[in-house]
């Protein structure tokens, strides 16, 4: 057994590159209900906003368009948030301020309820609740 104790993290935050700041802004704050921490500029002009949701935290940051306008984000990576709120309260929530119409939270084998969405980036979002034991 290792003697070295590895990292222990009290909470994680993430930064995210998208293509549209105030369409994903609408989509995390409006839909989902992240509350808007910070707004970040920089020579004057918007460039990223803090968004908190109890103890998740998420960037989002307008692509310059340095390393192309085509590229693809939300590629391979997937954000896991747990709650104990209502997954289906949300499910319901989004379809009505989406075009996510299949918005459906499902129970999982490994006990949680989940729901899982897409953000206008293509990154992928899933909620989950413990279900009751």
């Amino acid at each position: 057994m290792s003697s070295h104790a590895g990292l222990h993290a009290d909470s994680m935050s993430i930064s995210l590159t998208v293509k549209d700041l105030q369409k994903s802004l609408a989509w995390y704050h409006e839909v989902l209900g992240f509350a808007i921490d910070r707004k970040l500029e920089r020579d004057g002009k918007l460039r990223g906003i803090a968004l908190q949701a109890g103890e998740a935290r998420i960037t989002i940051n307008q692509d310059d368009g340095a390393k192309g306008w085509d590229r693809i984000k939300g590629l391979g990576f997937s954000i896991y948030l747990t709650t104990d709120q209502d997954v289906d309260e949300l499910a319901s929530r989004v379809r009505k301020l989406t075009p996510a119409k299949d918005a459906e939270a499902a129970d999982m084998h490994w006990g949680v309820r989940m729901l899982r969405l897409e953000d206008p980036d293509g990154y992928k979002i899933a909620v989950a609740k413990p279900l009751a034991k």
